[in-house]
């Protein structure tokens, strides 16, 4: 413990630098004495203390025991090459000093196919009960002729001789901090270890062969748009034997001519006349499970809002139903008859021509109160 240095003067700052100023620190003085880069004696030495001081320094708990007590306070920390002050492993040093140079190797063996995706375009009833589709689908597949190996059947495909079957050639490259070996996947194999001499005439060495499937999914009740469904193993073929991807299929709901979903309820826009409105009446309104009737009070306002339980989209995966929302809309005729007119006029007498304005709130604000009732939000 007497021996040893003090934490600041080992990474050459003040005893106040901050956390930006001990990692800068740091990382100029681990890439100056990196055993794998200086090569002078004593640098492996230099490099475990530079990682214990700032292993120390940059945790705020241990700096302030060290700050107070010293080495003692800090007994057992530093743990040389083992934590890198955060950085992880030695390949992690490489990695964040020299852009990834070093001895990493491709990592070669089964490797799983790609998933691929799938538009299918339902109608608002299918969204609402859920449905079950057929569809094409253009995919690669393993190819049955040479069972993926791309080579014609009686041959092998042989070892690549450009990286002798590792898939990977090396490079020396220089550099300001010397020379660092970068490794790549091998150009004439890409990467696979192998060549084929005599391809396959179905899928010209390619391995795989692009068929059209027909496929089934079943569409859930109460899906809506841009959610998936997946298809777990209907995707591109794996490499090496690995298991094939995933189909996921994106679904797109038509527009629909009366209703608008909003949530799990729908909207329905009814228009009635003005004596409708204001006398009252029993109308039919269609809904996605066939018409129902509904009751408009006398006095009814344009956009009051009646709400028909359990007449919405089913919840996904789970039970129960959202609502309709039924808006009223009154509509003022743009044309009369002669007889409409009279009877308007003799109505105008009886009601006074005077014209009320609204004194609080506009006509839009009151639709939109009325909304929010129906709907739970005000």
């Amino acid at each position: 413990m007497a021996n040893k240095r003090d934490y600041y003067d080992v990474l050459e700052v003040q005893r106040t630098a901050s956390k930006d100023e001990l990692k800068k620190a740091y990382r100029r003085l681990a890439r100056q004495y990196h055993p794998d880069i200086n090569k002078n004696d004593g640098s492996d030495e230099r490099f475990k203390e530079i990682n214990e001081a700032y292993e120390v320094l940059s945790d705020d708990d241990k700096r302030a025991a060290y700050d107070r007590f010293g080495h003692a306070g800090v007994q057992g920390a530093g743990a040389g090459y083992q934590d890198f002050g955060g950085f992880g492993s030695m390949a992690d040093i490489f990695e964040e000093f020299f852009g990834g140079f070093g001895s990493r190797r491709r990592r070669r063996g089964p490797r799983r196919g790609a998933d691929l995706r799938h538009d299918l375009t339902i109608s608002f009833e299918e969204s609402v009960f859920g449905t079950e589709q057929e569809f094409d689908i253009r995919r690669p597949e393993v190819c049955d002729r040479c069972h993926g190996s791309g080579a014609e059947p009686g041959t092998q495909p042989s070892r690549c001789s450009t990286c002798n079957g590792t898939g990977e050639v090396r490079r020396m490259q220089q550099s300001i901090l010397g020379s660092f070996v970068n490794v790549s996947a091998c150009p004439a194999c890409q990467g696979t270890g192998e060549v084929i001499i005599n391809p396959c005439t179905t899928c010209s060495g390619r391995k795989q062969v692009q068929r059209t499937r027909r496929l089934k999914v079943r569409v859930p009740a109460g899906i809506s748009s841009e959610q998936q469904i997946r298809l777990t193993g209907e995707g591109a073929p794996g490499a090496d034997g690995g298991p094939p991807g995933n189909l996921y299929v994106f679904i797109n709901v038509k527009r629909h001519d009366l209703f608008q979903r909003r949530g799990d309820d729908i909207l329905l826009n009814l228009e009635i006349n003005v004596a409708q409105a204001a006398l009252g009446d029993e109308v039919v309104v269609p809904t996605v499970d066939g018409e129902t009737k509904l009751t408009v009070p006398p006095g009814t306002q344009s956009g009051t809002v009646f709400r028909l339980r359990e007449l919405g989209v089913p919840h996904l995966n789970s039970s129960g139903r959202g609502d309709l929302l039924v808006m009223a809309n009154v509509v003022i005729p743009k044309r009369l008859t002669e007889q409409q007119r009279k009877l308007f006029g003799d109505l105008a007498e009886t009601l006074g021509k005077e014209v009320i304005p609204q004194r609080e709130k506009g006509l839009l604000n009151h639709l939109k109160d009325a909304l929010g009732d129906a709907l739970g939000l005000s």
